[in-house]
This record gives C-alpha cells, structure tokens and sequence, in this order.
C-alpha cells in the first residue's frame, strides 16, 4: 500500500534483510522474525544483495562490476569468473589491497575503470566476450555533424568499418580499403572479437606470418594504369567471347546441364524431438532445395521431407584434422529461422554439398558455371588446413617467428612457443606461395566464413518479456539470443521485413515481417539509435549495385538510418 501510494517503480528481487549486530544475511524468506530470534531491538537493513565493487585483475586493468555480497565468497567468485570467463574458479579467490599514501601530485589523476555493473552474472564465456563489445559501442551518430557531438579540433577519433556488407572489393583498385579491412579482421581475431576454431586459428597464424614476411620483400602493391587497366579488361572481354563462339554446341549443352548430386548424408535438427542426434538418409539435390529419403531404392517415392534452400544462411564447422565436415544450414520460416545440420564423410563430399547450399542460397543451380570453382576453393581452404608433417624442419629453418603475437590469448595459455612455432609453421607450408595480394584476399575470406562474422551485439529487452536478452545484428539479419546460454532463439531476416519504427520517446525499436509477425524492444546498453542505424545501414548496403553506378544515393542512406532527425 505505501509503494502504491508513493507510486515507486522498482525491482526489490535482489533485497534482502542483513542483520548488522548479528552480521548476517534473513534469506530464508519464509522463517518469520520470530524463528530468526530477531528482537525489538534489532537493526535489520533491507539492502540489495549485489553490489558494485572495483575489481583489480592481475593485469592492472580496473573492472567495476556488481559481485554477490550474501553467497560466501567461494561463489561469488565462481560468478565473477564465470562472467569474465575464468576456467577453474576455485583456483581463484579475493583478497584486501596493500593501502597505498596517496601523493600530492597524483590526486587529480583519476584511473580508468571500465564499468561492467549491468553485466549479468549468470553470462556464460560466450557471452561475456561479446558483451564487452556492448560497452564499445561508441560509434558517432552519422546524422549529426562533429560539433553537434561535442567533437573539438584535435580530439581524437577512430576509424573502424562498421558494416560487414562489402561490395565489390578487388584488390588491383582497392588496396588502401584491402589493407585496412585486413587489419580490422586481425585484430578481432586476436582479441576473440570472434569465435573460430584451433586450426582455423593456426591459419591465420600462418596467413599473418606471411603476409609480415612477404610485405617486406615484395614491392608495395600499386595502383594500376586506369587506361591500361581499361585495355587489359577490354581484351579479356573479347577473349572469353572469342572462347564463347568457338564452342561448340555440344560443350554448351555440357555446361548448361546440372551436375547429379546425391548421397547418404546425416541429418540433425536441434530443438527437435523428431530427430534424436544425427541420423542418415538418402539425399538428393534438384535445383535450389534438397530432398532426403530413408534409403536409395526408395528415392523414387516421395521424400520424407524437401527443404527449400533459396535464402537460407549457409555456415561451415569444419575440422580437418578430427574429419568433422558439418553444414549448418537456417532455413526461412514464417516465425524466423530454422536450424539444419548435415554432416559429411568426407572432404569431397564436403566440398560438393557446400558448394551447392552456397549457390542455392542464392537462387543458383547446379547448372551455374561457378558451380566447379566453388568446389575447387572449398577444397583449397580445406587443403591449408592440413598438416605436412614437415613441423621439424619448418621449425628448424625459421627462427624468427614470434607465435605470441600471431594468436589470441587463449592459445598463449593453452601452448608454449616452442609448441606453437612449429604449428603455425606446419600451416605456413600451405600458404607461402601466396602472393601478398592473395594472401590479403585469403585471410579475409576466411575470416568472412567465420559463423559469428559481421556480427554486432546488444542488449535488449523484448515487449512483453522479463529478462534481459541479446539482439545479434547482422549485414542480412537480426538474431535473438538467449543471455544465460548463449543459445539462438530466433532468427528475422532483413528482406522478410515490411516495416520498422522507432518509438523516440519510450527508446522502443518496433519492427513488422511478413507472416504477421511483430517484435519490439527496447536496447539496455546501447542507444536505439544505434540500433535503428544499423539496420537501415544494412538494409541500404544491400541496394547497391553495378547498374546503379558509383553514385552514393545520400539521401536514401540518411533516410533509412536518420530516423526522426533524418534530412
């Protein structure tokens, strides 16, 4: 009645009553005073039972975050370790400072703290390295000029790429843009901006080793001759056209029929209580979908199911050295996105069913003529990830490498030099043919083919739910992700939206798909505006094209990410 009256909006789950003479916490809600032996004369403080503390890591960094003060502090340390992902937390506990006089010269020195105390403490690894992310969201509002943000001559600002939608790059006319989007990639991989795996790891290793190496003894890539280039591109022309006439009806006919592709494959659907673990049928690929059946002899039938591949996201997780050849395939639905796995044998296998879930996302059948190249680069990337068994002498030959500044931190823990050096060496032998161009251009395609690429990340607050979630944004769609365990929830994809607004006054982005589906939430660590940047910001990305020009269409950009300030 009296919150009711003083109209007091506040959540009191994490209060509690602490006894202060007793030095004790009444979390037993349902004993009654009596039962606690609590007196007249009692101080009891109603509190909260997390707080903010600054918490020194060993590396001198400052964390200010909000630490359990009623769990013994055995786990609040398992909750502080879980959340900055720890292995191992007994190994760890928490200890007074050495006070130090402060000096005359230092009091207006302020330290820099970064402030983790909306982080959750239930946030497994996963979650912890992304959500780190949420505090780095400090892009300028691309609406309003320098000085109606407070920018001042001399400040000093950063340039970053922000959307993960790049078009058109080609490395003879775009080597400032190639070195510099290179340059990003590395530094996300070896701050675990992004997940990959141990060998995909070691590539990059290798790639990086190499391009350092080759840098210094090629000749700095230059831009070309724009009339030579002209002439050169004008011959190559006339030449694949020459080809063309010069074949024969028969060779045309060859090209413009689909490749057959069927084979037993296993199938997994997570959250799916129809298929329990990978299960194995009969599969075959017509046009853009995919059909299975129980076996060979009863493909003539109809399938158990055919799935329809057009628009769907395509994502390897591969591991060569485990033979571990996994599809993920989200496919489009009403509701949002449905998850597929299919699992291959074999490299080959691989190679060939990858090749044609990448075309048929896009529409494209086996017929298309990038169909065979698609194979022949899938394979390429498969080869740099084998060993050579050559780590001796490529460790013996090389001792200048420096492992350490090559890999994330976790593998500095996990190896020693001496057994990193000749891992990294071992992938080197795949790649130290590349040209520096090449070897620019191959990193970033890995990179790209990394599941979690281009992803952006907030914390949000869906309509009508009462826990904090994670909104992922991506060059093509948004991903809800449960905060606890990381898992996806659901998936929107940008073309199946009709509308979206932003309520400026409550800070909710609403949005509208097709199939009657509305969502709308409201960002905890980051403006909506940022938000609604972003996917205006996509959403124009994907409107260009050769046929439009090189024209900017300005005023669309600022139409669909202005919002009410727009113009």
């Amino acid at each position: 009645m009296f919150k009711k009256k003083l109209k007091i909006k506040r959540d009191w789950s994490d209060h509690a009553l602490w006894w202060e003479q007793k030095q004790r916490w009444l979390l037993k809600t349902a004993w009654t005073l009596e039962k606690w032996e609590v007196h007249a004369d009692a101080r009891l403080i109603f509190m909260p039972q997390h707080k903010p503390v600054k918490l020194g890591l060993p590396n001198g960094i400052i964390l200010k975050l909000r630490a359990c003060f009623s769990n013994p502090v055995f786990q609040t340390v398992m909750g502080i370790c879980r959340m900055l992902g720890i292995r191992h937390p007994e190994e760890l506990s928490l200890l007074r400072p050495v006070e130090e006089k402060k000096k005359k010269k230092d009091k207006d020195l302020s330290e820099d703290i970064y402030d983790l105390t909306e982080v959750p403490l239930s946030s497994d690894v996963l979650n912890f390295c992304k959500l780190l992310c949420f505090f780095l969201i400090r892009w300028l509002d691309s609406s309003r000029c320098l000085m109606q943000q407070d920018i001042k001559g001399n400040d000093r600002l950063w340039l970053r790429f922000k959307f993960f939608s790049f078009y058109d790059i080609d490395s003879k006319y775009d080597v400032v843009r190639v070195t510099q989007l290179y340059e990003q990639a590395r530094w996300a991989i070896l701050l675990e901006d992004i997940d990959c795996t141990e060998e995909e790891m070691m590539l990059f290793g290798a790639l990086q080793y190499h391009i350092s190496k080759v840098s210094q003894s090629e000749p700095q890539m230059l831009c070309s001759n724009a009339a030579l280039d002209d002439l050169e591109t004008a011959l190559q022309s006339l030449e694949v056209k020459m080809e063309g006439e010069s074949s024969s009806a028969s060779e045309l006919l060859k090209t413009m029929t689909a490749p057959d592709l069927n084979d037993y494959l296993k199938i997994f659907r997570p959250k799916k209580l129809t298929l329990k673990g990978y299960k194995q049928y009969w599969f075959k690929f017509q046009d853009t979908s995919i059909s299975y059946f129980k076996s060979k002899e009863e493909s003539i039938g109809e399938p158990i199911q055919q799935i329809n591949l057009k628009g769907c996201e395509v994502a390897p997780d591969v591991n060569v050295a485990a033979q571990k050849f996994l599809i993920k395939l989200l496919i489009p639905a009403p509701e949002g996105m449905n998850e597929v796995y299919l699992r291959c044998d074999n490299e080959q296998q691989y190679a060939e069913w990858m090749a044609a879930c990448r075309l048929a996302s896009k529409g494209k059948s086996l017929a298309d003529s990038t169909f065979q190249s698609e194979i022949d680069s899938i394979r390429s990337f498969l080869a740099m990830q084998k060993t050579n068994g050559s780590q001796g002498n490529a460790a013996a030959s090389d001792e200048s490498i420096n492992p350490h500044s090559l890999v994330s931190p976790r593998y500095h823990k996990k190896y020693k030099p001496k057994q990193l050096t000749p891992r990294i060496l071992d992938a080197y032998q795949n790649v130290n043919q590349l040209s520096l161009t090449d070897a620019l251009m191959r990193f970033l395609q890995i990179w790209q083919a990394l599941p979690d690429f281009g992803l952006s990340y907030v914390v949000v607050r869906f309509k009508g739910s009462r826990k904090d979630e994670v909104l992922g944004i991506a060059p093509n769609r948004l991903i809800r992700i449960d905060l606890s365990v990381g898992d996806v929830v659901k998936t929107w994809r940008y073309n199946n939206m009709k509308q979206w607004n932003v309520n400026w006054d409550i800070k909710q982005v609403a949005i509208e798909f097709e199939g009657n589906v509305n969502i709308a939430f409201s960002c905890l660590t980051a403006d909506c505006k940022i938000v609604h940047e972003y996917i205006g910001g996509y959403i124009f990305m994907s409107t260009r094209s050769r046929e439009k020009s090189d024209v900017l269409n300005e005023e669309l950009f600022h139409k669909l990410t202005g919002g009410h300030e727009a113009l």
